[in-house]
């Protein structure tokens, strides 16, 4: 009886000794492996309560052999990125045109960690000046339009902290518009799938696009009749565009969001 109970002694001690061997060189401590490694193994318990060959990659999770430990020694990592950049000048001046901005990885995802988002954004823009500081001439034409958002970048004030003109508001009753509005899937011109036929919009003219000498804005209508038949044009998707009869000017534009553009 005696003797018994020595042996089993031993052996809970032989048992003891392995488990501590196990934690000091099995598990996925400092082995984690992306996608799919089949030389990224251990020795060790898995989650099925085997022990034998486990794996510490990111496909173990699908395979079901990671290691015990693999989601302690592994947790997801979602990508980080900066933040947003500021909107670049516009790609070619004194006409519409394209601004960029970017923003930066600043940390990888693993181990089935969330993928990176967008890191470029792009919108449609236009400025007033060319490369060498001088005013563009804007000429006649058609009316050039982008979203409300865009508006609320522009400056309030001048250069000496002087408010600038406030501008007004023009409503348009739409007539027609090409079906490239509402073909483009890009984030930039999401907005011109509200522009549609028989609905009010509203239009902001505001500086830098309104020009000082005559308080107005390209394609504003003001020297038209309401039965003239006025066109317009999307910045930021050239095949977008159309026609619009004016209502009236305003001092403040009150249509939904979604109807409200600015001149550009």
């Amino acid at each position: 009886m005696m003797g018994s109970s020595v042996e089993f002694a031993c052996w809970l001690l032989v048992v003891s000794a392995l488990g501590k061997i196990h934690t000091v060189v099995g598990g996925c401590l400092g082995k984690c492996c992306r996608g799919r490694d089949l030389s990224c193994f251990t020795t060790d318990w898995r989650m099925d309560r085997v022990y034998g060959t486990c794996y510490c990659d990111e496909g173990c999770v699908s395979t079901k052999d990671c290691c015990f430990d693999y989601f302690t020694e592994c947790p997801a990592q979602d990508c980080a990125v900066s933040d947003w950049s500021f909107w670049s000048g516009c790609a070619k001046p004194c006409q519409p045109s394209v601004r960029v901005r970017v923003r930066h990885i600043e940390q990888q995802a693993s181990n089935s960690g969330e993928p990176c988002p967008r890191l470029e954004q792009r919108a449609g823009c236009r400025e007033y000046r060319d490369h060498q500081g001088r005013n563009c001439g804007l000429k006649s034409g058609p009316a050039l339009i982008t979203s409300m958002e865009f508006g609320k970048g522009r400056p309030k004030h001048d250069s000496y902290g002087n408010p600038l003109d406030p501008g007004f508001c023009v409503e348009f009753a739409l007539e027609s518009r090409t079906p490239h509005c509402t073909v483009e899937n890009r984030p930039h011109t999401h907005w011109m799938r509200y522009i549609t036929e028989g609905f009010k919009v509203c239009v902001a003219c505001e500086p830098p696009a309104m020009r000082n000498n005559s308080g107005s804005c390209q394609g504003d209508g003001q020297e038209s009749d309401k039965e003239a038949v006025l066109h317009w044009q999307a910045v930021g998707n050239p095949r977008c565009s159309g026609t619009w009869k004016k209502i009236q000017k305003t001092q403040q534009c009150t249509c939904p969001p979604q109807h409200s553009f600015v001149f550009i």
